[in-house]
């Protein structure tokens, strides 16, 4: 990456004496897996903005404005019972948000092209009948062309030519290295989709998992939707049940030396456990919403900063509250890789509303260095990173548009 020397950004470095997360006597991190309701709407939010930015370069040769970050899904009705079940009502989507729907007097078929997107997402829940269990329904306000002002960041090719403008006055914010049951979290649910499932058909994508550390003790409560068809009996359950909490307990231990300590699905009873007809509890009772769940790096942090602005669906192009929160998380892992002295670092990004993205109004990093460390060097090594990376915001939305960032 080289620096854009026409541009003096306000990029401050200062070091903080706070006492480092792994230090800290309480720490909650949550991640809501694939298949959980909100996590399917923000999936479905990405999934649509995704295949807009594809069919707009496509048709017109430039992106247009658009914004499909309003998904709600309200749940249907289920009958899961061992060996079997069946969905009684399907799940409803509902795509809200804008998308410019003509350009140059021709229109593009933004709703048909939407509804298809999320339909298609929707297969990652495997024992989901998309064709019989979901209704998608767009409502995807009028965006419009006008509005092409403020992508300036296109040409006819959908290459970057000028820098476009922040659509909003939002901020973005990422923290690295992740701490051990930040890590814990995040990969349990992944490795469990990635790997786990493939073993144990009963294992549905809607995985909860909130981890609990107290000074050296790790508690992992997991919640996780079986898949009634594939469980004979309440034996059955509960064995598979067993050998998923040692399963997961391998992945944490892999990850630290503290205690570990495994529950899944502790509300059941011999008369009621959590299985379901899908693999997700969007079946039958559990509605959701974009933006109500996992942060850009996939995790819930209370112990971190944090912004409440939910990343997918936003457009790639000028939208900060997308882009920033993509951008901090990618700084803050490169300080940690490579400034040496570097124990912990959050990334504040803040955007002014008509100011070029590549010009936030304020680029922060705060730090907490490791002992006996020479500051100044390494202020001007972070300073180079977000300078650099603010150089090239244009790879943001490039690796946006191709599906290549993980949002949610």
């Amino acid at each position: 990456m080289g620096r854009d020397s026409s541009i003096e950004r306000n990029i401050k470095v200062e070091f903080v004496s706070r006492e480092p997360i792994e230090e800290q006597e309480i720490e909650i991190v949550e991640r809501k897996g694939l298949g959980h309701p909100d996590s399917v709407c923000d999936g479905i939010a990405e999934a649509v903005s995704v295949a807009l930015c594809k069919e707009y370069k496509r048709k017109c040769g430039v992106i247009l404005h658009h914004n499909t970050d309003k998904v709600q899904l309200a749940a249907g009705r289920s009958n899961p019972r061992y060996g079997g079940g069946e969905v009684i009502s399907p799940i409803y989507i509902l795509l809200g948000g804008r998308a410019t729907r003509v350009f140059e007097g021709e229109e593009i078929a933004v709703d048909i092209v939407a509804a298809n997107a999320a339909k298609e997402y929707m297969r990652n829940i495997r024992n989901l009948d998309v064709d019989n269990h979901v209704i998608v329904d767009s409502k995807l306000g009028r965006g419009s062309s006008d509005l092409l002002g403020v992508f300036t960041g296109n040409n006819m090719k959908g290459k970057q030519t000028e820098m476009p403008m922040a659509n909003d006055t939002s901020f973005g914010v990422g923290h690295a290295p992740l701490s051990e049951i930040e890590s814990i979290a995040l990969s349990v649910e992944g490795v469990v989709m990635a790997e786990y499932r493939n073993k144990e058909k009963a294992i549905g994508e809607d995985m909860k998992v909130m981890a609990l550390r107290e000074k050296d003790k790790i508690t992992l409560t997991v919640g996780d939707a079986f898949v009634s068809k594939y469980v004979d009996d309440y034996e059955h359950y509960e064995a598979a049940k067993r050998r998923l909490k040692d399963f997961i307990s391998g992945v944490a231990e892999s990850f630290t030396a503290r205690d570990v300590n495994t529950q899944v699905n502790m509300a059941d009873t011999p008369e009621s456990v959590y299985i379901t007809v899908t693999g997700t509890s969007a079946e039958m009772g559990d509605d959701g919403g974009a933006g109500r769940g996992n942060r850009c790096n996939g995790l819930i942090t209370p112990n971190r900063s944090i912004s409440m602005e939910g990343t997918p669906g936003k457009n790639p192009v000028n939208h900060t509250g997308k882009i920033y929160n993509l951008l901090a998380n990618k700084m803050a892992n490169e300080v940690v890789e490579n400034v040496d002295g570097v124990q912990e670092v959050h990334l504040k990004i803040l955007s002014e509303i008509g100011r070029r993205i590549d010009d936030p109004k304020v680029a922060t990093a705060q730090i907490i260095p490791k002992s006996d460390v020479n500051l100044e060097v390494m202020e001007k090594k972070a300073q180079r990173i977000i300078d650099e990376w603010l150089s090239n915001i244009a790879e943001i939305t490039e690796m946006a548009i191709r599906g290549e960032l993980k949002t949610f």
